[in-house]
């Protein structure tokens, strides 16, 4: 069974499910792939926005919003603070986890990005902001920032997005088990036993 977790830091929500991939791993014994995809392509791919630019006429349900990822992370108890920045054009970290990805070191970047966003409050479209926050970590941020220029690396980036689109991909957390998709932190339970099932 191949599990994959398609993601992009600039959502709240996709950081919600990280925290939980772990978890899931443990108790299915499966490794679950994590594949980077640009999400304001996605929302351009498919005519999507993002919840709070849908939901922008409707306050009641913009509040609702708003109030159910704290509801989440409380529950979950993880760290999390809503970033003032928000929303972070996500173009450059994306591109450098394209560039880590399969090397020893991108589990560690993801975690460092992720945590800068969403528990740091972090700038992260701010270059001297992620060489900060690279640095700290242990990178080479300014080697990052030269593979983030290379043609090979922006080309990939629009083709796991495009890949994921022509997979159904609508947003920000998505989940495969084999073929089939689930969308959301609130269906990582399906996920799972999808996994199991699949075993």
């Amino acid at each position: 069974m191949k599990a994959e977790f398609l993601f992009d830091f600039g959502s709240p929500n996709a950081y919600v499910a990280h925290t939980q991939i772990p978890g899931i791993e443990s108790r299915t014994g499966i490794t679950v792939e994590y594949v980077p995809v640009l999400l304001g392509g996605v929302f351009k791919l498919v005519g999507n926005t993002s919840p709070m630019e849908a939901f922008k006429s409707i306050p009641a349900k913009r509040k609702y919003f708003s109030r159910d990822i704290r509801d989440w992370v409380e529950y979950l108890d993880i760290p999390f603070r809503r970033n003032p920045h928000f929303p972070v054009m996500t173009l450059g970290i994306m591109r450098g986890a394209v560039a880590l990805l399969g090397t020893d070191r991108f589990a560690d970047y993801v975690e460092s990005v992720f945590h800068a966003m969403w528990v740091d409050e972090k700038k992260m479209d701010d270059p001297a902001v992620i060489e900060e926050v690279l640095t700290a970590a242990g990178f080479d941020a300014q080697a990052i920032f030269a593979r983030t220029r290379d043609p090979e690396i922006k080309r990939k980036l629009i083709d796991y997005t495009q890949a994921a689109v022509d997979r159904g991909v609508f947003g920000s957390p998505a989940f495969f088990a084999g073929d089939r998709q689930f969308f959301g932190k609130d269906r990582m339970h399906l996920f799972e036993a999808a996994i199991m099932r699949g075993k």
